[in-house]
């Protein structure tokens, strides 16, 4: 469907509760004091509700205490106290934490995309996808995709062209508050994205681009009204979108055809379903369900803090002990000076006039003890294991125990990785014939090859416990030396497995040591064996092909 070109509200009426979910998302990954109080003086609470009259007779105001006695209080929508000078809020950043912990766990270790054949017909497709993803920096864009995605619930990723810039395809990343989706089936069908441009003449003006299969529309739109789209303009009227009049189609104005046989732009959901918005496609951030968490590790933390200041130690001094500064210019006391002289003062019976020192505790065990207690259930609700932000790692612990703490945040990183990965795969493919119709196909370059995402384990390496495991499989004659080889190195082939097993025969038969690259028969590990080599000796598992599916690793990944 082609651009609106009429007058319509906007953003559309559609997005109107996700939008109020990414605005508070919003605040919380900020951290800005000013957007939390703004927020949460929109919703149940305190906040916003100063100006309603309490205590007063009558039966409206008694109905309006009951109200607010029964509204869940937040500690970010309370007003700032009549007669305070400033606030005294103070924020604990932990909602960026996990918005930044989730993107290193996701993709701290960036995926792979693996061609089919990638090794014999696939090659040059897949050198040249490796060419453009360290040209267009993937692994930087995947991280910026997944601590947006974390905080807003899921991000957009887009590949765009600009020979100016580089010679082959690039990608950014999109926030969803600026996107108006099209879903068919749960998977995006279309997507319109916009931004606000520079005013020149105090109108509101907008940049819609519409992302279809295989074109992507733009207009420029410019409105007196904010919530409206405004009047259909050419895209020579504003700066931003000049460049864009020079490879839009000249009959419609409007549209660029991609290349690619589907979208030039993919929605990568942070997790499924989301709760708040019953049967959306939309994804959930990992701030849903723990906002009275952070609000109240800030209440904790403020209220830390507020000891520290209360705790300060003060005099209550004898007006008779202050310094005159003259004739209505008040008086002062000077807490420094050490020696002080006999003052004439009047005994009313309770005993000469003293100075006393007020000085409040500060219950820094209390508070810490329940900051801990809070950021732990906090990141528990955001799915990740207290280990992963650091908490419990005061005994050093083995590969093994690490793993077993984190087996929350293991659990959540698989889980984000099933949605990531057809998105992905889909942008990778699409990826490549952009690159073909845009920058000119390549010699031996298929781009209707889709390609498959990889992502490392993740895990760390106990080389202990895998030999270990590896040492009772083969006291036990329950695998083969081939067998034991392919389930130390899973990520190995059958030509690099079968080189290995000659090279432990050769070191077991006290023969001489066979470098890698290279066989006890003479062949290296790229050709095939030979008819009666000794990598086939082993007829009870001679080789993946006798396997239905290869076994999974038993210590994780290991290094070749």
């Amino acid at each position: 469907m082609p651009l609106p070109a009429v007058n319509l509200e906007w953003p559309p009426p559609s997005t109107k509760e996700p939008r109020k979910l990414y605005d508070r998302w919003q605040a919380w990954y900020s951290g800005d004091p000013e957007q939390l109080a703004r927020v949460h003086a929109d919703v149940p609470g305190l906040g916003g509700d100063s100006d309603i009259p309490r205590g007063q007779p009558g039966v409206g105001a008694r109905f309006v205490n009951a109200l607010l006695q029964g509204r869940p209080r937040a500690f970010w929508g309370t007003p700032v106290t009549p007669g305070q000078v400033r606030s005294h809020k103070l924020h604990v950043p932990l909602a960026g934490d996990i918005a930044s912990t989730s993107a290193d766990v996701l993709y701290g270790e960036p995926p792979t995309f693996e061609v089919p054949d990638a090794k014999t017909t696939g090659k040059a497709t897949q050198d040249r996808l490796d060419d453009i993803a360290e040209e267009a920096n993937l692994a930087a864009v995947l991280l910026e995709s997944g601590e947006t995605g974390s905080a807003y619930g899921g991000s957009y990723l887009r590949v765009s062209w600009d020979p100016v810039l580089a010679d082959c395809p690039l990608w950014d990343v999109i926030p969803p508050d600026c996107a108006v989706p099209e879903w068919r089936g749960g998977r995006l069908h279309a997507v319109t994205l916009w931004r606000d441009l520079e005013s020149p003449d105090g109108r509101h003006w907008r940049h819609l681009e519409r992302h279809e299969q295989g074109r992507v529309l733009h207009g420029l739109y410019a409105s007196a009204d904010e919530g409206k789209l405004g009047r259909r303009l050419k895209l020579v009227d504003h700066d931003a979108t000049a460049p864009f009049a020079l490879i839009v189609d000249p009959e419609d104005g409007q549209t660029v055809t991609t290349g690619a046989s589907g979208l030039a732009c993919e929605y990568v959901p942070n997790m499924r379903p989301n709760r708040l918005l019953r049967g959306s496609a939309l994804g959930r951030s990992d701030y849903a369900g723990i906002e009275p968490m952070l609000d109240s590790l800030d209440e904790a933390w403020t209220s830390w803090l507020r000891d520290l200041r209360l705790g300060k130690g003060r005099l209550v001094v004898p007006r008779a002990y202050t310094m005159s500064r003259g004739r209505g210019r008040g008086t002062t006391f000077d807490p420094e000076r050490e020696v002080f002289e006999a003052v004439d003062a009047i005994d009313n019976g309770d005993g000469p006039l003293k100075m006393s020192v007020v000085q409040f505790a500060i219950r820094v065990e209390e508070h810490s003890r329940t900051c801990r207690e809070i950021t732990a259930e906090a990141v528990r609700g955001a799915g990740y294991s207290a280990q992963t932000f650091g908490q419990n790692d005061e005994v050093a612990a083995t590969a093994t125990e690490v793993n077993a703490r984190q087996g929350r945040t293991a659990s959540t990183r698989g889980k984000k990785q099933l949605y990531a990965r057809g998105p992905l795969a889909r942008l990778a493919r699409a990826t490549l014939e952009i690159d073909a119709a845009k920058f000119g196909r390549k010699p031996g370059v298929n781009p209707e090859l889709r390609p498959a995402v990889r992502w490392q384990d993740g895990v760390p390496f106990d080389i202990e416990a895998t030999a270990r495991t590896l040492q009772m499989i083969k006291a036990a004659e329950a695998a083969s030396i081939y067998r034991r080889v392919q389930m130390l190195n899973p990520d190995w082939d059958d030509k690099e497995i079968r080189a290995d097993v000659e090279r432990i025969k050769a070191e077991a038969g006290g023969g001489p040591v066979v470098p890698p690259g290279s066989s006890a028969t003479g062949h290296g590990p790229d050709e095939p064996a030979p008819d009666g080599d000794p990598a086939d000796v082993e007829p009870d598992d001679d080789g993946p092909e006798n396997d239905d599916a290869r076994p999974p690793s038993v210590g994780g990944r290991a290094s070749r």
